[in-house]
């Protein structure tokens, strides 16, 4: 959700009980601004909160101007002073795969994880075990990063895609039509497309360049891994996301109010597949 109308999107994304309290609202409002100045961001979007046992992680993600170039994540403990997370990594992935269970809420804190290691001594190999320190905050990039290529949401037509390549901001977006608006295949993920890359010519013959350059909700797996409802008397439409528990896009037809928020202990519901 954009720092530049916070409230109103806290507002319209809280029928998920995801809410903060007036003080972190406040502290927001300011530190973001100041983000968005020190960093020299285009945009900053409040990403939403992590749920720790000691603690929480509070994130917050800066856009340059191209929209799809890799975003900088930012986290804080309360609010206000803020920290640069570093760029994630495949080897970031696999390396706190083996880490189970909730988030501490301290950085510093360090996982251990025992690996068995095959030693060579002369002829004969030995399996030996090794323990592995994996930093907490390690785990913190690797998350945000997947839950940002599985379930980032923005609505068709939000973007548009240069003749010169770069992704740009639609100022001309009024939002989507109520029908429009119940369907998956109006959203997208906000990423680089992957999918889309796969399509033969014929599949992308009815496709606008300049707007369906990302891949589309409809076509994900498992099929049924998200809820769409609308609320407050078919004014708004709320995507939930099954796959991680605790993602919720909100878009209020025909207006430009569009965003998501993730509230929650950052684990994957991996049993999702059995439970459709």
């Amino acid at each position: 959700m954009d720092e530049e109308s916070l409230l109103l999107s806290l507002e319209l994304a809280s029928g998920s009980g995801q809410g903060l309290s007036p003080d972190h609202r406040a502290s927001l409002l300011t530190s973001l601004m100041l983000v968005k100045r020190d960093y020299r961001f285009d945009r900053v979007l409040f990403w939403g909160r992590i749920l720790g046992l000691v603690a929480d992680y509070y994130i917050a993600q800066g856009l340059s101007e191209d929209q799809l170039a890799p975003r900088k994540t930012l986290y804080s403990l309360n609010c206000m002073e803020w920290s640069l997370l570093p760029p994630a990594t495949e080897e970031m992935e696999m390396q706190t795969s083996v880490v189970k269970g909730r988030f501490m809420g301290d950085p510093s804190h360090e996982y251990e994880h025992t690996e068995l290691q095959k030693v060579n001594e002369g002829e004969k190999v030995f399996e030996e075990e090794v323990v592995v320190q994996i930093k907490e905050e390690t785990r913190l990039v690797s998350i945000i990063d997947q839950i940002d290529k599985a379930v980032a949401v923005i609505p068709r037509g939000a973007l548009f895609k240069t003749p010169f390549g770069p992704i740009r901001v639609n100022r001309t977006f009024e939002g989507l039509s109520s029908s429009e608006a119940k369907k998956l295949s109006s959203y997208f993920h906000f990423r680089e497309p992957v999918e889309l890359k796969n399509k033969t010519l014929l599949e992308k013959a009815d496709l606008d360049p300049s707007l369906d350059f990302m891949d589309s909700l409809e076509h994900d797996i498992p099929k049924g891994s998200w809820s769409i409802q609308m609320e407050r008397g078919n004014t708004l439409v709320v995507l939930r996301s099954l796959l991680w528990p605790g993602l919720t896009f909100y878009h209020a037809p025909r207006t430009k109010n569009y965003g998501y928020i993730y509230v929650g202990t950052g684990e994957k519901n991996i049993d999702l597949p059995f439970m459709l």
